[in-house]
């Protein structure tokens, strides 16, 4: 039988007993070691103790690695009660051993509220490279491989990325499976929706986390020749003509309640160049098509109701960009949200030419309905850097708001046709030959409120948009190769 050396952390003595006395029904499990702060002294009877700065460092991976002797090493993340199912370190081992997975990690029961829920996960594929990808709280890693992956981090110093540093080093040897099937439960403590914790990774006080996790990532993407050197295309703006230098673009179906508002954002720029706003009216049928057409007065404002009705969010994109009167650069407005004064227009045109890039990001606001700020207050994506912006965006979930891009590109890439996540697609298609312009002005208010695409999302949708993202970053990440 193959073995397993189990690792967990040990928060109180009434959680760590009863998680003991739950691994100990496996006879697959020959020894328990209690990952503890410096100066417990608490002893559990067939224990070890371990003593930790922090779960997610390099030095505590490097103590996992030389601890465990066993087949298999279990490492429980959360410092909650962890009950197994029946035989299920057993399927875990069984998995690992038919597909020589250096981890594996399974689908799982989370209590909320003392209502039990189930949770699935999502296969990792080679772009999985997020920090933040849910792999569940206990993960199975190979013993052999774990130790290898350790010892080429002997000179990291990570507090906040050696747990992620050691996936992605295992991750390049051996694969990580997923078990769909449901082996264990856990206390879920976070209880946010998910249009809160989608902005976790830009709260200042993670700030150094993010860089090491960038660090970690940078590493790994040198490591299978993905890594691009900060070298770049030129942009050549006098490629075609154009009635207009800019155009808006908002996309928008059944956004009676805030189109009005968008549109009025638009229309009072004040620039000197002409533009113009293209309103894609996905088939309207709330009011939104007549709220529209009150601005008509306007020569500006550009009407157009698509003859498809198979497009979402970015074919509507692509209806604009390719209408006639497109200008020269194509501009993001959503439905939902407003330019924060009259000046954007013009400083994002501006950055084109500055900053010599074929897209424009820039910084925007979180604001309740009644455009009040909410936390957490302004996103301004800072960790975008000119020399590794481009590598790291593959990290991340997004590159910020509003984005604007030069159009004959825009023109010839074409925007994926989904309603999440097209956006991103661009900038990681467009970063990968040309430089992407900055501005941390905030430019724009992101209104959150109960209609919002990803206001709140279940599991289901949630694992979706996560598993489409990662395709994009794992198509990305190829492509990159073929560069080299």
């Amino acid at each position: 039988m193959k073995t397993i050396e189990a690792f967990i952390l040990y928060s109180e003595p009434e959680q760590a007993m009863k998680t003991v006395e739950e691994l100990k029904h496996s006879e697959a499990v020959t020894k328990i070691w209690l990952l503890t702060p410096a100066g417990i002294t608490d002893k559990i009877k067939g224990c070890k103790n371990i003593a930790l700065d922090t779960l997610q460092s390099s030095d505590t991976v490097r103590k996992i690695a030389q601890k465990s002797k066993a087949d298999y090493t279990l490492i429980y993340l959360k410092p909650t009660v962890l009950k197994p199912g029946y035989f299920a370190l057993e399927r875990m081992i069984r998995i690992a051993e038919d597909t020589a997975a250096g981890m594996v990690y399974a689908d799982y029961y989370a209590v909320v509220d003392g209502e039990k829920k189930s949770h699935p996960v999502i296969d990792y594929q080679e772009g999985s490279l997020r920090d933040d990808f849910n792999f569940g709280s206990l993960l199975c890693y190979n013993t052999t491989a774990l130790k290898k992956a350790a010892k080429r981090m002997k000179n990291e110093t990570y507090q906040y990325a050696g747990l992620y540093d050691l996936r992605l080093k295992v991750s390049q040897k051996h694969p990580l499976v997923h078990i769909n099937e449901y082996l264990y439960t856990e206390i879920e403590e976070d209880t946010r929706v998910s249009g809160q914790k989608i902005f976790d990774y830009v709260d200042p006080k993670n700030r150094q986390l993010q860089l090491e996790m960038e660090q970690a990532c940078t590493q790994h993407l040198k490591d299978v020749g993905a890594w691009l050197e900060p070298r770049f295309k030129s942009i050549e703006f006098d490629k075609d003509n154009f009635v207009v230098e800019a155009s808006v673009i908002i996309p928008v179906r059944n956004r009676i309640k805030t189109i009005r508002d968008a549109i009025a954002s638009v229309l009072k720029q004040e620039t000197n160049f002409p533009f113009n706003l293209i309103v894609i009216d996905n088939h309207s049928t709330d009011g939104t098509t007549e709220a529209i057409d009150a601005f008509k007065s306007d020569n500006r404002l550009i009407h157009l109701i698509p003859e498809r009705d198979d497009l979402g969010i970015g074919g509507c994109w692509n209806v604009g960009i390719h209408h006639v009167q497109c200008g020269k650069f194509a501009v993001q407005l959503d439905s939902d949200d407003v330019y924060s004064n009259e000046e954007t227009l013009q400083k994002i045109v501006n950055a084109f030419y500055e900053q010599q890039c074929a897209m424009v990001v820039g910084t925007y606001q979180m604001t309740n309905f009644n455009m009040e700020m909410i936390p957490p207050g302004i996103i301004d994506h800072r960790e975008w850097t000119p020399d590794n912006g481009r590598n790291n965006a593959l990290r991340i979930n997004g590159l910020g708001a509003p984005r604007a891009f030069y159009t004959p590109l825009l023109r010839e890439i074409k925007v994926p046709n989904t309603s999440y996540g097209e956006d991103y697609a661009l900038g990681l298609n467009i970063s990968r030959h040309y430089q992407i312009g900055r501005i941390y002005d905030v430019l724009y208010l992101c209104r959150r409120w109960e209609d919002n695409s990803d206001a709140s999302l279940d599991i289901v949708k949630m694992n979706g948009h996560n598993l489409y993202k990662d395709r994009i970053r794992t198509w990305e990440l190829q492509a990159r190769k073929k560069l080299k």
